[in-house]
């Protein structure tokens, strides 16, 4: 949840997490839902987002762009309350709790070893992807976006860890990380990339039709240590009710132009994002500056 939960004061997420502890995992994805759209539809970034779904669908009306606006919230807030749950929530076919489709992928990665990097977007609960893909048989090391505030980054990363299970890898965005996850893909590891929203120095590639600046890191690790690139979503079916989705890994361009490859692999992210977040609108975080001010316009 990092750019939303960055401005969350330290009392108030632990007033918050305490509140959602006291309800099950259902419940409390339903009033977090509910919070989360009472509060955040009246808050200013909202506009932000009607601007990026006006660029991204200029065919939908303002009710629609309010309806989706209405739905990021809710997922958002719904995110927030079964956070300190996920631990809990187990594999099921009905009911909290969780299913894979497209799980045959992920045991022939299992089966081959890694290194091998996933990649996803903040899209449905992303928060449960190491939770699910570790009892899989893909431990998942991570990037994570550091909290402003120290505590709150400590608590919600501490949150992860239990919810996986297991005392994986986290690695700060930046160079330390950067470092850190070249070394843990050099050993064999699996590294999860969040690779959606925008990064000022990345490189500028097509997303709903025009440039966006995006991060090159993923591009760059898979072309460096030839291993899959594997798309994979979390989506929502229900309260705390969520089906991790993996699809086929996409292919590595081997031009010998190592920039031109990095860009066509990107591009091929954006698209498989561009198709997720067609399918559900409402599922995906609008609520950042994805495009430069003037594309918006």
């Amino acid at each position: 949840m990092s750019s939303v939960m960055g401005v969350v004061e330290e009392t108030g997420f632990q007033a918050a997490l305490g509140l959602m502890r006291r309800f099950g995992a259902a419940r409390a994805s339903d009033l977090g839902g509910a919070i989360a759209v009472s509060i955040g539809t009246r808050l200013p970034v909202s506009k932000v987002a009607d601007a990026n779904l006006a660029h991204a669908f200029p065919a939908l009306d303002a009710a629609a762009r309010r309806q989706i606006i209405r739905d990021v919230w809710e997922n958002i807030g719904r995110t927030m309350g079964e956070l300190p749950h996920l631990a809990k929530l187990e594999r099921t076919s009905s009911g909290p709790g969780w299913e894979i489709a497209g799980e045959d992928i992920l045991r022939d990665q299992s089966a081959r070893g890694g290194p091998a990097i996933f990649f996803s977007a903040h899209i449905g609960n992303w928060e449960m992807l190491p939770r699910i893909l570790a009892h899989a048989g893909i431990p998942m090391a991570s990037f994570y976006r550091a909290l402003s505030n120290v505590r709150v980054n400590e608590a919600v990363n501490r949150l992860r860890r239990d919810a996986a299970g297991l005392d994986l890898p986290m690695f700060p965005k930046g160079a330390q990380g950067a470092s850190g996850a070249l070394a843990h893909l050099a050993g064999g590891g699996y590294l999860g990339i969040l690779a959606d929203q925008k990064m000022n120095d990345g490189i500028p590639v097509e997303f709903f039709g025009r440039p966006a600046m995006t991060a090159p890191a993923l591009a760059a690790l898979a072309l460096r240590f030839g291993c899959p690139v594997i798309p994979g979503r979390v989506r929502r079916t229900g309260s705390a009710r969520l089906r991790l989705e993996v699809e086929p890994p996409l292919p590595l361009p081997q031009t010998g132009d190592r920039q031109a490859d990095i860009a066509t692999l990107m591009r091929a992210v954006n698209r498989t994002f561009e198709r997720w977040i067609t399918d559900e609108p409402g599922s995906w975080l609008w609520l950042h500056r994805r495009w430069p001010k003037e594309a918006a316009n």
